[in-house]
């Protein structure tokens, strides 16, 4: 345990960042579900207002910021030194200090529960209501409230992810093996980057905002107070220049998994590496220009209206470009079904459905139709589950045995596959027909309206469905960590550097880096030595031939 607590390997800290991630994985679901029992059937009494209130801001926060970012942050710190044939980050115990920012902001967050009772205000924290202080005097920390738990721990989690970017973006830059020049790079390494980047323009945006909440609730400033004179649509930009962003943060490592494993199971060279590595550099620039799609609703200005709309349909243009690119590399490939490579055909699905979802909200008048629906939590979902967890699945099963050095099981792996396809659908599709039926997100309960009660329903058992998909997955887990078949060094006959060395990996991850001959040098450098080895048998057949 000292080992863990004290290690600076990259290796091992991305591991502890991947668990500490599973672990408010399992808290935020349990809250979903607990929200979606309470919204089974209308008038419901499962929970009440409040309770109801506080575990959808908890869902959230946990969600995006205690899951989703530590977990593409970890699998980024173990796999990045690997693939560029680095000995570990540019800044080791830079490398510790960012980690362990996370489950210290993550546990002052849900501290919040047993000192005052957790914020209300929702994961975006929207003042007024975040600066109402109902909360307050409630329990034996005297007037500190929830919202003031969740400000100062999201920055702490803040300021380790910057940290964290830091260290990427300077081991991609410096330590990358002889003859890997950029154009030679995984993709996965070209999708990080930009990831990095974007995390460190958008996470210090969120950052000065938190500051400044907690100025107006605790010092008496007005940043965001209208009866200060300050502007609550202030903070609504200030949080969504760091929130559209964000998904991105959150989206393109889900791309640079689905652009490692595709064409290691299509046993084809990716269809396009140029195109897709350039249209990752586009999304993270125009992530970067379109917020206020998040603000329609708001009143802005005509002229500012339309620009982000336009810049909010452009943007599906890049990543229109990759879906074209993973079907090129299938189309004509000699496709090997197993478990990796299903995970990512049914990423490419979902997520075309929550993309084509979110071009809607680019039309401004739909927008106005359907914002604050429950059509916004479909097309959320969609991308965020069905594109960034079913990615991240993909990637579980593919870079398992290099973690471990044992394969998971294939038969729990296809159980756990067609629960979640099942159980996301059902419980995620019928909420496109809710929104579009007028029912209000952010809503505890709700009125027996037609059609609400039979959709509310059959989502609920898809919440359900898609709950025991990720207990078939964490039994996976368990059960093939103890009695999995042993991996191999390569089991999947891969490309990139990091099977180039032990299941798992040594601590100084290579004895030798092989040498980098193009942009997929095991390959490479096995084509090599068959050419060598059969110059040296035409060399010894001539020899007795004379």
């Amino acid at each position: 345990m000292l080992d863990w607590a004290s290690t600076v390997d990259h290796k091992k800290i991305g591991i502890l960042y991947m668990l500490t991630a599973l672990v408010f994985f399992v808290i935020g679901g349990l809250e979903a579900l607990a929200m979606r029992i309470q919204l089974s059937r209308p008038n419901n009494t499962f929970l009440g207002p409040e309770t109801y209130n506080q575990l959808f801001t908890m869902h959230g926060t946990t969600m995006i910021f205690l899951v989703g970012m530590p977990l593409l942050i970890g699998l980024a710190i173990y796999l990045v030194p690997l693939m560029i044939g680095a000995r570990d980050m540019a800044f080791p115990r830079l490398n510790a200090f960012g980690y362990w920012l996370i489950p210290f902001g993550g546990l002052l967050i849900y501290f919040s529960f047993f000192a005052t009772g957790a914020s209300t205000a929702g994961w975006f924290s929207y003042p007024p209501l975040s600066l109402r202080n109902y909360t307050l005097g409630n329990g034996p920390f005297g007037n500190v409230g929830g919202v003031d738990y969740w400000s100062i721990g999201l920055l702490i989690v803040g300021v380790g992810s910057v940290a964290s970017a830091i260290n990427l973006i300077a081991t991609i830059l410096l330590l990358r093996a002889p003859g890997m020049g950029f154009g030679r790079m995984p993709l996965f390494c070209w999708l990080i980057f930009v990831t990095a980047a974007l995390i460190l323009i958008a996470i210090p945006a969120l950052n000065a905002a938190l500051v400044m909440l907690f100025f107006d609730r605790r010092f008496g400033t007005a940043f965001f107070d209208p009866t200060g004179g300050g502007s609550p649509l202030l903070w609504q930009n200030f949080f969504w220049i760091f929130g559209h962003p964000e998904v991105y943060i959150l989206i393109l490592p889900a791309f640079a998994i689905i652009s490692e494993v595709i064409p290691v199971f299509a046993r084809k060279p990716i269809y396009g590496y140029e195109f897709v590595a350039g249209s990752g550099v586009s999304i993270g620039l125009f992530g970067l220009f379109v917020w206020a799609h998040h603000m329609f609703a708001a009143g802005l200005s005509q002229g500012v209206t339309i620009w982000f709309g336009a810049a909010s349909m452009l943007i599906a243009v890049p990543t229109g470009v990759k879906i074209f690119n993973w079907i090129g590399t299938l189309w004509g490939g000699s496709l090997r079904f197993r478990t990796p490579l299903l995970f990512a055909l049914a990423f490419i699905l979902q997520f075309t459905v929550g993309g084509l979802s979110g071009i809607v909200f680019a039309t401004i008048a739909l927008d106005w139709q359907l914002t604050d629906t429950y059509f916004v939590v479909a097309h959320l979902h969609y991308v965020l589950f069905g594109g960034t967890v079913f990615a991240v699945f993909a990637g579980t099963y593919y870079w398992f045995p290099k973690f471990t050095g044992r394969m998971l099981s294939e038969r729990l792996g296809r159980w756990h596959l067609w629960l979640a396809v099942i159980g996301l659908n059902a419980t995620f599709f019928v909420q496109h027909m809710l929104g579009v039926m007028g029912m209000p997100r952010r809503v505890y309960t709700y009125g027996d309206f037609p059609g609400w009660a039979l959709a509310n329903g059959i989502s609920t058992v898809g919440a359900v469905i898609l709950g025991s998909s990720i207990v078939v997955f964490l039994w996976n887990m368990y059960v093939s960590l103890r009695h999995g078949d042993i991996a191999g060094d390569n089991p999947w006959d891969a490309w990139t550097l990091e099977w180039a060395t032990t299941s798992p990996p040594q601590p100084e991850n290579f004895d030798t880096v092989p040498p980098v001959l193009g942009r997929r040098p095991l390959y490479e450098l096995t084509a090599q030595r068959e050419s060598a080895n059969r110059r040296q048998s035409v060399g010894r057949g001539q020899e007795i031939v004379l």
